[in-house]
């Protein structure tokens, strides 16, 4: 199974982003920067002081300060909240959290400032200590009007910067995700679905809307099955059987009854199916409709109760309990971590 990993260029439009994150920074003081999960930089360093500009233009400090903001951002997404803490510097720091279904694709990281509170300062953790502390004196030393510089908040003006954005990114988020699930779901399922869907809701005014999204659901699942169907290569006697089996879906069909599709004693269609397809029939229906849904799962958001009714068990617990029993974890799981 193929991990999807999401990039943070796919849900924030960094040119707009752009304008809006110089805004923020004249409005809060504070410098800021989108980063990716390995800690590299997607976005211009807005407001970057004087101070940072000038140690992260060092190579080798610069090595220091990516590592601080790969890690501010690990712990943020381990808390799954905004993580305050302090540079190499004793500068403090925010790192803000983008998540897309319990997924870690980047970080806001907001900073470069000092406390006003002192007493405060003692109470954040300094998450990357270089081994030579005479090393920082120094360049602190040499840097010292522009290290004074740095702007100087409180606490709790830290804490209320790093909630609001916090709040923005999972609106930014929400609203990019929603604004591109249509596109997103006809690019994934063909030109086909597009027109599937297209018909549908051309009678949305006699259907309800859980109709509608239940009639797509059922198709978009048929057409999933379909394009299987064409990479299913057996012998004239089982092709009734296997066109069968992907045209009906949703019914639970036995080796007797395939058998008398294909004119075939069931013992002959056993002993034949198992030797083109490697598999007993029962086995074989099994893993053939937990692979449906799985493709279901990474590239939709149909209710996992449509699906078990659509794919033929007889209750969504059956379903559970057979997916798992093959992929090791729950649909509700596996979509979660492999969804695209």
């Amino acid at each position: 199974m193929k991990k999807s990993t999401l990039k943070v260029d796919q849900i924030i439009d960094f040119k707009k982003w752009d304008k809006l994150q110089d805004s923020m920074v004249l409005i809060t003081k504070a410098a800021m920067i989108i980063i990716d999960y390995k800690g590299n930089p997607m976005t211009k360093h807005s407001g970057c002081q004087k101070f940072c500009s000038i140690v992260r233009a060092d190579k080798k400090m610069a090595m220091y300060c990516q590592k601080c903001d790969s890690r501010g951002g690990l712990e943020a997404v381990r808390t799954n909240k905004p993580y305050i803490y302090l540079c190499h510097f004793g500068i403090v720091d925010i790192a803000v959290p983008i998540i897309v279904d319990d997924k870690y694709i980047g970080a806001i990281m907001v900073g470069q400032v000092k406390l006003s509170d002192h007493h405060m300062h003692n109470t954040l953790e300094q998450i990357v200590a270089l081994p030579n502390k005479k090393w920082i004196e120094g360049t602190i030393n040499h840097l010292k009007e522009h290290y004074e510089a740095l702007p100087v908040l409180s606490y709790e003006e830290v804490v209320n910067l790093s909630e609001m954005i916090f709040n923005l990114s999972n609106y930014l988020v929400e609203e990019a995700l929603d604004k591109s699930l249509a596109l997103e779901l006809n690019e994934a399922i063909g030109l086909k679905e597009h027109h599937i869907s297209q018909d549908i809701l051309l009678g949305y005014q006699t259907k309800s809307i859980e109709n509608i999204k239940k009639e797509m659901s059922n198709r978009i699942i048929s057409s999933y099955i379909e394009r299987e169907q064409e990479k299913i290569s057996v012998s004239k006697v089982l092709k009734p059987a296997i066109d069968y089996i992907y045209t009906h879906k949703n019914e639970h069909v036995s080796v007797k009854e395939m058998a008398e599709l294909c004119h075939v004693s069931p013992s002959y269609f056993s002993r034949l199916f198992v030797k083109e397809t490697g598999e007993k029939f029962s086995l074989y229906v099994s893993k053939l409709k937990i692979e449906w849904a799985k493709s279901i799962l990474e590239e939709t958001d149909i209710p996992i109760s449509e699906m078990s009714e659509e794919l033929g068990f007889n209750e969504p617990g059956y379903f559970i309990k057979i997916f798992k029993k093959y992929e090791g974890v729950t649909p509700h799981l596996y979509r979660k971590y492999y969804k695209k």
